[in-house]
């Protein structure tokens, strides 16, 4: 069985939520439906997290929650197929920090007409996909590529286990 990059996977995901958006919003208005396409993204994310959690050993009960070493340990699916371009800042126990300069998400939902709901589709399941694969990672970003700054600026922190 032949894995489908992520990268693959949010470009089909981005034609059928293009296609969603555009039905609903004929039906429910353009905000309404862009607020219900960010929940159910948003919700889709914190789903992705746990289910990357669980993969980790030893994590099947969430006794031992991921740490950033193992979220540092995923990042190139997200690499896979050029998807992204990182350039790391800091990678510590409790602190991963790296700018993406170049992501080809942002560069395919642009490609197939769907810039202007890029963040949706993808920028917003950042923090949530964190929050959902460690409650406890705390994950910050100023600016993003989507919205035409020079790179997106990803920080990650973990307090230490008490």
């Amino acid at each position: 069985m032949n894995e489908v990059s992520i990268l693959d996977q949010r470009r089909i995901e981005a034609q059928f939520a293009g296609q969603l958006l555009r039905t609903l919003s004929a039906e429910l208005g353009e905000q309404r439906a862009r607020d219900l396409l960010a929940r159910a993204i948003i919700d889709m994310a914190h789903e992705a997290g746990r289910a990357f959690a669980a993969r980790k050993p030893g994590n099947e009960t969430g006794a031992n929650p991921p740490d950033l070493a193992d979220y540092a340990a995923i990042l190139p699916l997200w690499e896979a197929g050029g998807g992204i371009t990182i350039q790391w800042v800091e990678k510590t126990a409790h602190t991963l920090a790296f700018n993406v300069t170049r992501c080809r998400y942002a560069e395919s939902y642009r490609d197939m007409g769907l810039g202007e709901i890029g963040d949706l589709l993808s920028c917003n399941r950042d923090g949530e996909f964190c929050h959902g694969y460690n409650p406890e990672m705390k994950f910050t970003r100023t600016q993003t590529l989507m919205k035409g700054a020079s790179h997106c600026d990803f920080r990650y922190t973990l307090a230490p286990k008490a």
